[in-house]
């Protein structure tokens, strides 16, 4: 008989099936608009609150990741491991909802053409994304929204301006979870668990790395690579870390060069 474990990997799995047959279009266009980007000298800046921040992190810095990409972590929307007390998560998911609290965050960095934005957000409601995503827009960048569509569709807008994610950004991918995240019910248990949208956002995360490369390549620009010794060696791995963070450098110096 199959136990719940077998069943949450069998719904993992049709979350990456999902992705596959529905969303390589957007995918594709999203890696387009990256890749041109990154060659000109420009930076996909990152964005995410609560759990989201994982996917930011997922995209650089770490092994198989490359310059280019700029994120954007506010301490005080992600730091969730204390849980409660000082810095507890009932504070991060207060401040979350604070609209203004977007726009505040924006003014700390300078952008500019051809600078564009990747956003994640399972809900896609929450003010706080919504008010980086109108800013970013106001700023005549191009918004990329990763999304669990169906939890957003079934969800109440929270924002004034009656905005979802969706309605703001550019191209929007489907992270392809159910509403509600949870993924395996359990009898004698009311309350489904295995939440699911970890592995689509970051499933879409590494299909949208991997297809940046390749398109950088294409261009005659390839990234430097972060590369576990495993492929270089102990020497040239150390060496290619200085070499991808001082790139990292030299790309987001600008970025943190005043305030609006």
């Amino acid at each position: 008989m199959q136990n719940a474990a077998f069943e949450y990997l069998d719904q993992a799995q049709t979350i990456l099936d999902r992705i596959r047959s529905t969303q390589m279009d957007t995918i594709e266009n999203a890696a387009d608009l990256c890749a041109s980007t990154i060659a000109q000298e420009g930076l996909v800046h990152l964005f995410g609150t609560g759990h989201s921040r994982i996917f930011v992190e997922e995209m650089f810095p770490r092994h198989g990741s490359f310059p280019g990409f700029h994120p954007i972590v506010e301490l005080s929307l992600t730091y969730h491991n204390l849980v409660v007390g000082s810095n507890g998560q009932r504070q991060a998911m207060f401040l979350e909802h604070i609209e203004g609290f977007g726009q505040v965050i924006m003014r700390n960095f300078v952008f500019t053409k051809p600078d564009c934005f990747l956003i994640y957000s399972n809900s896609g409601v929450n003010q706080v994304v919504i008010d980086v995503a109108l800013e970013a827009k106001r700023q005549s960048m191009p918004v990329i929204a990763v999304v669990s569509l169906d939890h957003c569709q079934k969800s109440d807008a929270n924002h004034s301006s009656g905005n979802k994610l969706t309605d703001v950004a550019d191209i929007v991918i489907d992270n392809c979870t159910p509403a509600g995240d949870a993924l395996v019910r359990i009898p004698g248990l009311d309350d489904p668990v295995g939440p699911g949208s970890t592995i689509g956002a970051a499933a879409v995360t590494n299909a949208l790395k991997s297809r940046i490369a390749e398109k950088l390549v294409q261009m005659g620009k390839p990234p430097i690579v972060l590369t576990s010794a495993i492929f270089i060696g102990n020497q040239a791995s150390k060496e290619r870390f200085d070499q991808c963070y001082d790139d990292y450098r030299n790309r987001v110096q600008r970025v943190y060069g005043g305030c609006q």
